[in-house]
């Protein structure tokens, strides 16, 4: 799901998975920043209900998944998870996902002392993939 993003690929909705809580922000590449938008606190169906509310509200041109992994690189069951997720964005909504390493994003949205740290989570990880576009 790496795939480079089409030149009008502009806006951004971004998701910290979790099993009970989903983070999510949005941003644009313009200005390569992101803003938290609050946490579906919902599984399975109702999970995709409230994300395409949210597609609706955004139209983001592509979404954004961060995918987790152990300090070392390794995969755990959380990577194989938010990977499954990933592919069922783009099979439910036919939107370009691309995936990002989250280590540290939960910490860091702590340390910062964020109210909803899965939605400040999914900033932080919207802000990292929009540094990495050209």
């Amino acid at each position: 799901m790496d795939e480079a993003c089409p030149a009008g690929c502009h806006t951004f909705l971004a998701f910290d998975y979790g099993r009970r809580r989903t983070g999510v922000a949005s941003g644009n590449r313009l200005t390569r920043t992101a803003t938290p938008r609050g946490s579906i606190l919902a599984e399975g169906d109702a999970r995709f209900a409230l994300i395409a509310e949210r597609l609706r509200e955004w139209q983001p041109d592509a979404l954004v998944v961060g995918v987790p992994f152990h300090p070392d690189g390794a995969e755990h069951e959380n990577t194989r998870l938010a990977r499954r997720f990933a592919r069922q964005l783009r099979g439910r909504f036919g939107l370009p996902v691309f995936e990002v390493d989250e280590r540290y994003s939960t910490t860091e949205a702590l340390a910062q002392g964020a109210a909803d740290a899965d939605a400040a989570s999914a900033c932080i990880i919207l802000e990292q993939y929009l540094r990495s576009l050209p």
